[in-house]
């Protein structure tokens, strides 16, 4: 039986696609150079598109007009303007009606004469100082931006409301003669 089964074996030829050397040293160049093509192919393909790296933007010209902006600026205002300086109430209504009208950090409350009597003897011009230099927790102006002259208005106006009668302030000169 083995015999049998030899002979069989014998018999058998089994051949491949490569019949002859030349197409052997094919089939082995065309494995290599196939896959490194293709490789090639697509790194270019990916690669086409122009797409800027990350964090490139900085030498743009909005980056750098964003790095040497001035820190500040430099506002300046007419005091002549007499159209553009705020009444005492404007300046109330935006500044001082935080701590006045809650009576915040022992702020006395807008109407509150009993509060306001003290201070009012002291009189305008000691009003006038501690509103412009700050006092106890109130800082200097209440925090706010404001002309010397706006924000007399606005202690003559809070004072007003808690039973004094100041007159009202004089705009400045340069305000004064404009007007004229």
């Amino acid at each position: 039986m083995s015999d049998a089964h030899a002979e069989h074996e014998v018999h058998e030829v089994h051949e491949g696609p490569i019949k002859t050397p030349k197409q052997l040293i094919a089939a082995v160049l065309a494995s290599f150079i196939v896959p490194i093509l293709i490789i090639v192919l697509l790194v270019k393909y990916i690669g086409a598109e122009s797409r800027p790296a990350a964090g490139s933007d900085g030498l743009g010209a909005e980056a750098v007009a964003r790095r040497i902006q001035p820190i500040g600026n430099l506002v300046i205002k007419d005091a002549s303007d007499a159209a553009s300086l705020k009444t005492g109430e404007q300046v109330f209504n935006a500044q001082c009606t935080a701590c006045h009208t809650s009576g915040a950090a022992g702020a006395p409350k807008i109407g509150d004469t009993a509060a306001w009597g003290p201070r009012i003897t002291a009189g305008f011009d000691a009003l006038l100082n501690s509103a412009l230099k700050g006092k106890n927790a109130m800082g200097a102006q209440g925090g706010g931006d404001f002309s010397d002259f706006e924000i007399s208005r606005a202690v003559v106006y809070m004072a007003n409301k808690g039973g004094a009668t100041f007159a009202e302030p004089k705009p400045p000169a340069t305000a004064a003669s404009a007007a004229n």
